[in-house]
């Protein structure tokens, strides 16, 4: 059975990950598309995706419309990026994480359609962010969905899914790399069957939707008040961005690692204050509980144990984080 011929978009490590599996399994991509490269680092010099730098390693020709809608603000854009997608004559477009929205005439443009891999079992989690908040809510499970695309935000029928669970210490760093893996094997498995038009579709349940909103800078302040399974679980989902902070006298303090400490809550102690700090963590005091924080971080600092941490940052009993600004 031939191996059909694919346009790949995406941008960020994710999709890298899928683009090498694809790659590695023999399919032909003669065009990629990607997010124009972006200032970042220190230096905020121009940096290429993770897809560009792979895509370009391997010989891929790459593209980097700022929009494909021929309406938008950048129509030449659009135009050039319709003319190259015209040029490669794909069977079918591989979408992760890329980025934009694509109109109805890149819908239409492949033969097959559009294929997205979304990190989340649909329809739970649509949208922008659903590692994150997949955490940051409690799921007891994730996984990747693979989806045929249609004009709606993550509404396209299933093709393929599989479960992944989520474990009380992961991270969304981890849990992206594991789903990544995953999303990079199924969407392997998805073109082989769409190439025998052996893939069912399935239409999402209308039942269960939520969506997943991009991660805010403005997010990761954490607010003591709240429940203490949930401020660790927002340090989990936040790790590696935007990081859970608080502040004590002004400076920002980041929070990457932390437990609930099986104590009752102090009665005659506020939200914030930190009941005790030593080599086995700071332990604050939360709406309903203890949380014992493990690994913080200064501004332009390191991530360090909490042991490290206050070799350069005294903790005093009874010292309280400052409340989160509201605005």
């Amino acid at each position: 059975m031939a191996l059909l011929k694919l346009i790949f978009a995406g941008t960020p490590e994710f999709a890298r990950v899928a683009l090498e599996r694809l790659h590695s399994a023999g399919f032909d991509v003669p065009l990629v598309l990607t997010q124009p490269d972006r200032p970042a680092g220190r230096g905020m010099k121009l940096q290429a995706s993770p897809v560009k730098q792979f895509a370009l390693a391997q010989g891929m020709p790459v593209v980097q419309p700022r929009s494909l809608r021929l309406d938008g603000k950048f129509p030449e854009d659009a135009a050039a990026a319709r003319d190259a997608i015209a040029a490669a004559g794909a069977d079918i477009m591989v979408v992760a994480a890329y980025g934009l929205i694509l109109p109805q005439w890149v819908l239409e443009a492949p033969r097959l359609g559009c294929l997205n891999i979304h990190a989340s079992l649909l329809p739970r989690w649509r949208g922008a962010a659903p590692i994150h908040r997949a955490i940051e809510a409690g799921d007891a499970e994730t996984g990747v969905t693979i989806m045929q695309m249609d004009a709606g935000l993550d509404t396209g029928d299933m093709l393929l899914m599989e479960k992944q669970p989520i474990a009380a210490t992961d991270t969304t760093a981890n849990l992206h790399d594991a789903l990544a893996d995953m999303g990079g094997r199924l969407i392997v498995r998805a073109l082989e069957l769409a190439a025998g038009e052996a893939l069912h579709p399935v239409k999402q349940p209308a039942e269960g939707v939520t969506y997943a909103h991009k991660i805010e800078k403005a997010e990761s302040a954490v607010d003591w008040a709240q429940p203490v399974a949930a401020i660790e679980r927002r340090i989990r989902a936040f790790d590696p961005f935007p990081g859970a902070s608080t502040t004590l006298g002004g400076e920002t303090v980041k929070l990457w690692r932390a437990a609930v400490e099986d104590v009752p809550r102090p009665a005659d102690a506020g939200s914030g204050t930190v009941l005790s700090a030593d080599a086995g963590g700071v332990r604050v005091v939360c709406g309903d509980g203890v949380l014992r924080v493990t690994e913080l971080q200064r501004p332009g600092g390191k991530r360090l144990s909490a042991a490290d941490f206050l070799r350069g940052f005294a903790l005093l009993p009874g010292t309280a984080f400052d409340a989160p600004v509201t605005v």
